[in-house]
């Protein structure tokens, strides 16, 4: 089924193609700039760290829907090993298999396509088995530190948690500035709660899995409107699922990643986030967020770190 016009028209409004030259490879990331992160700095007053990573384990959030994203296995391959020869230095090694995008992660670039083209007009086809994300691979992205900004959705609208109906828009993402008392600019991280993963943290991962709350068709033109330079959320799927428009699936990633040049982000988990925000009254701060230098990678592990 092609996409609608509707979508078409979104994605003309968003569009950043060739904005920083026809060899661009990272997209909105390149409003990241050494101001932008020497104001991110200034952000930090007390120095406290707020991890948003979920644990690497086994019983993680993925479900098996998605073929190939297997949550990580984790194998010890040596135990306490002589290797040097008896009385030696014993070590123990170990290694994982793992969806890149299986827990806290960023998607990149090279992650979806439409229409056969990929961010900045490349072609789809240049993603292949053997040579990997031949452009926009998640390498490219080097270091993500920037201001953060938590636009606490939930709690600017009174709830705990989203249902799993409802579609984040940018009246929603205003009513959480409002509520942060910060007005998100070029450059910035937006890192957006839903409340979602509470169901993930209390042990129910089909719930958490859907039906989800997320972002809206028209996010992403608020976005675009604020020169973000990436967007996470605490949810699997990142935008509203099922989705708004009846077969219209994964718009929002298309508009983001594709038109845009946007990295997104899924399951972080903000949860700890919030109530320090709240407590301290302010939703700014200091984000480390290193995505793992997978060459040709179309997404991530992530680490992030918020700091007050």
């Amino acid at each position: 089924m092609p996409l609608p016009s509707e979508f078409h028209e979104l994605a003309k409004r968003v569009n950043n193609w060739g904005r920083w030259g026809e060899e661009d490879e990272i997209g909105t990331l390149n409003l990241i700039t050494d101001a932008v992160v020497r104001e991110a700095a200034a952000t930090v007053t007390s120095g406290r760290r707020i991890p948003l990573a979920l644990p690497l384990q086994q019983d993680g959030v993925q479900t098996g829907v998605i073929p190939g994203r297997v949550n990580p296995l984790h194998t010890m391959v040596a135990i306490n090993a002589e290797i040097f020869g008896p009385g030696t230095v014993a070590t123990s090694d170990d290694v994982v298999t793992m969806g890149l995008q299986a827990a806290t992660h960023w998607d990149g670039l090279a992650h979806v396509s439409h229409s056969g083209l990929l961010y900045n007009g490349r072609p789809a086809d240049s993603v292949t088995a053997h040579g990997r994300a031949a452009f926009s691979g998640v390498e490219k992205a080097g270091h993500i530190v920037s201001r953060g900004v938590l636009l606490d959705v939930a709690r600017a609208l009174g709830v705990d948690r989203l249902d799993g109906g409802h579609a984040v828009t940018p009246q929603d993402l205003e009513a959480a500035e409002e509520l942060a008392g910060v007005r998100v600019r070029s450059g910035d991280i937006a890192l957006v709660r839903t409340g979602q993963i509470q169901l993930y943290l209390g042990g129910d991962k089909q719930a958490y899995a859907y039906p989800s709350p997320g972002f809206s068709i028209r996010a992403p033109e608020w976005f675009h409107a604020r020169d973000v330079a990436a967007v996470a959320n605490d949810t699997l799927t990142f935008e509203i699922f099922p989705p708004e428009i009846e077969n219209l699936w994964m718009p929002v990633h298309a508009l983001d990643l594709v038109e845009m040049g946007m990295p997104q982000g899924q399951n972080w988990n903000l949860e700890a986030l919030s109530e320090a925000c709240a407590e301290q009254r302010r939703y700014a701060f200091l984000l480390a967020a290193m995505p793992e230098p997978f060459v040709g990678g179309t997404g991530t592990p992530v680490a992030p770190v918020a700091v007050l």
